[in-house]
Order: C-alpha cells, then structure tokens, then sequence
C-alpha cells in the first residue's frame, strides 16, 4: 500500500463513522500508526516457536485465538513441550518430564 492510501484508509477510518474494521498486519501497524478512535484492537500476528515470545504475549495479557487443526496450534503445543523439557532439565522440576511421552522427546530431539 503506497503512503497516500495508507493515509486514505486511516483517514476515512478516523472520519467515516460507517468504517467499524480496519485490517492490518502488524508490521504495517507498528510504523507510528495511532487509531486512538478504535474502541478495540485485534492484532493478527504469526506464531514463533521460540516460547519466550509467547511469554512477552502472556506477560502483557494478549489474548491469543488459535484456530483448530492450524499450523499455530501446532506451534503452541511445540512450544508447550519445550516449556516441559526445559523445566524437567535445566528448570530442576521433574514432575515436568513426566509429562511427556516418549514420542514427544523423540520428536524433540529429531527437529
């Protein structure tokens, strides 16, 4: 989207009391953009397997949609057994590695 459409849509979202949705990625949104005029936020953003990120979204009280039989969804429960792994190990908490099955750690190992 060139800068004067882009000025365009926020405008005519600003102004236009019919427009109710402006889409956006988030990389287009976090270039000092300011809907101060938006009673609500969705952002749509993808997934890092790296579960700190996830934690930074928890942390700041995001709440996140994940649509069933998705890559995403798939990603979180990635991430939910790397959570258990690193706690079973390096976090010192063994219950955590009884929470896992053989073939999560084989997958874990394998990838």
């Amino acid at each position: 989207m060139t800068i004067t459409a882009r000025d365009s849509a926020i405008t005519k979202f600003t102004n236009d009391p019919d427009c109710i949705i402006f889409l956006m990625s988030l990389k287009a949104g976090g270039l000092a953009l300011n809907l101060t005029v938006a009673s609500q936020v969705i952002f749509s953003f993808p997934l890092f397997v790296n579960a700190y990120s996830s934690f930074l979204i928890k942390y700041h009280g995001i709440v996140r949609f994940v649509i069933e039989n998705t890559i995403e969804e798939r990603i979180l429960e990635l991430q939910e057994k790397k959570k258990l792994l690193f706690e079973g190990t390096v976090g010192g908490a063994s219950e955590a590695l009884g929470k896992l099955t053989e073939a999560d750690l084989k997958f874990l190992f394998a990838t």
